[in-house]
């Protein structure tokens, strides 16, 4: 008579393997997560200066810059540009006209969507790089 053998893994090498991949998944999070946030921040930085390109053009055609009433929409129904993007969190980006001898800015309020903040909830505006 034959010995049938069954092969397979015992329930300790699938928890054994489990707890490295767990491990792994961990390590990689903790080092990868810090990137994702400074490429968001990029990110929005770029998209800033997109805007401002397509502002400096609206100037140079119209001889002003939006008004507040207008905001950066007005961006596109002028053909400045196709779309106006949202940050990298999903908020819209915000527009203030030049007030007085002052210059404009293009803002987002970062993942937090509040005024302030740190890291990645940081405020990032075209008057701050």
């Amino acid at each position: 008579m034959k010995k049938i053998l069954k092969s397979g893994f015992t329930l300790l090498e699938l928890l054994i393997v489990i707890v490295i991949l767990g491990l792994l998944v961990s390590l990689v999070s903790i080092n990868v997560l810090p990137t994702l946030s400074k490429a968001y921040s990029e990110t929005a930085k770029v998209d800033i200066s997109r805007i401002e390109q397509a502002l400096v053009m609206y100037k140079i055609n119209e001889g002003n810059y939006p008004s507040e009433d207008e905001g950066i929409s007005k961006l596109v129904e002028g053909g400045y540009l196709n779309k106006i993007p949202k940050d990298p969190w999903g908020n819209e980006y915000f527009y203030k006209p030049p007030q007085n001898a002052s210059s404009y800015e293009v803002y987002s309020l970062g993942a937090d969507a509040k005024e302030g903040g740190d890291g990645e909830n940081a405020d990032i505006s075209s008057i701050t790089k």
